[in-house]
């Protein structure tokens, strides 16, 4: 793809054009030979950027995630595919905002050049490599050539999270087969005997109540649910008392969700913009890495009301948010969601210290840090 689009070379052109005109309205020896030098100019610029070359370009990642503050190593790869020698040219590989270049020197037929090269994560992020583009230009770049190469792919950066072990929580314990209040005629958790009604399940006669009441018995059933544990993620950039307080609340979300997952319950994410359920912990963390603040999100009174919507069957329900977020909000949340789940809140306050505190129904702890929240979620389960 032939480009004249860089500023310098428009710019020479339409000083080149103008002069032109003037030359010939006016009669200006002067605008003459200004119009031929920027010509003269641009048609030497040609033969730089006619030539094209034929490349076979990959980017090799040691690894498409890792964790926030580990460097992502990967390498470029550019092979000469034409039966003759290439031109040497510029390669350009963005990550994110930033547009790094690698200099790519004349190769044979089927040569290779490579270039390792190193991405610092400072943040937490989902990062978008390329497209790799070859870009070849004049010396002083009034004409240039650009060729896309590859197609952009991603690099996920994860929140830190820490395992929290069965017996560190009883949330993420067994909780399959709880009861709940609604009867049925066939489940596990017995409940009651009553008479015998035209149409129920010969199955469930009680024959031993039948025998010594001579009427037919029937086994009731209270219902059972399978446990799901709904994390509720507040991005509402007021509710925190700085960016490292939201980050420290990410990881909360993220250590509490891949913890349940790896314990084979169902877990749904939860954040003002949208509700999600990962299948493995991988996913939760990849969702989870492009998470951001934002002063116009609802805060963490309004997820409660999101939470009786969208997760109607949770069985727990567990708030993140920061210290900013006031308790009249977090008193919200817990009663709306729906009556048969458990509100559990956790906050990221990176300038308190661990704590407990019960707001009507709501167990709520401080976490200072993120070694800390083995204990808070001890304190809030007890």
């Amino acid at each position: 793809m032939l480009s004249i689009g860089t500023v310098l070379g428009w710019s020479v052109a339409a000083l080149g054009a103008v002069s032109a005109i003037a030359a010939v309205i006016l009669g200006w020896n002067e605008m003459l030979a200004i119009a031929i030098v920027c010509g003269v100019l641009l048609v030497i610029a040609v033969p730089f950027v006619l030539r094209s070359a034929a490349y076979r370009v990959s980017v090799e990642l040691a690894s498409a995630r890792v964790v926030v503050g580990e460097p992502a190593v990967g390498r470029l790869i550019v092979a000469n595919t034409a039966a003759r020698r290439s031109p040497s040219t510029r390669v350009l590989l963005p990550v994110g905002t930033a547009r790094p270049e690698f200099p790519v020197p004349p190769l044979d037929p089927d040569a290779e050049h490579d270039d390792l090269f190193t991405i610092p994560t400072q943040r937490r992020a989902v990062l978008t490599l390329g497209p790799v583009t070859s870009v070849r230009s004049d010396p002083i770049e009034l004409l240039q050539r650009r060729v896309r190469w590859t197609e952009p792919t991603d690099l996920y950066v994860h929140p830190r999270v820490i395992p929290l072990d069965g017996d560190t929580t009883g949330i993420l314990r067994d909780l399959e087969g709880l009861p709940t209040r609604d009867l049925a005629d066939d489940d596990v958790s017995f409940h009651a005997l009553r008479e015998y009604v035209p149409g129920d399940d010969l199955r469930h006669v009680h024959w031993k109540s039948t025998a010594r009441t001579g009427v037919t018995m029937i086994r009731q059933f209270e219902q059972t649910r399978r446990s799901h544990l709904v994390v509720a993620l507040s991005t509402r950039a007021d509710e925190y008392d700085s960016d490292d307080e939201f980050e420290l609340a990410v990881s909360i979300a993220g250590s509490v969700g891949v913890s349940a997952i790896a314990s084979g319950k169902t877990v749904s994410l939860l954040t003002p913009r949208r509700t999600v359920g990962p299948r493995s912990g991988t996913q939760l963390l990849d969702l989870l890495s492009g998470v951001e603040s934002a002063e116009g999100d609802a805060g963490i009174g309004e997820l409660g009301r999101t939470v009786a919507t969208t997760a109607a069957g949770a069985s727990v329900v567990i708030f993140v948010t920061g210290s900013q977020a006031a308790p009249v909000d977090m008193r919200a949340a817990a009663v709306r969601i729906p009556v048969t789940a458990r509100a559990l809140g956790l906050r990221a306050a990176e300038t308190e210290r661990l704590s407990r505190r019960v707001i009507g129904d709501l167990a709520l702890a401080s976490v200072p840090d993120l070694s800390s929240l083995r204990s808070a979620m001890r304190a809030v389960t007890a």
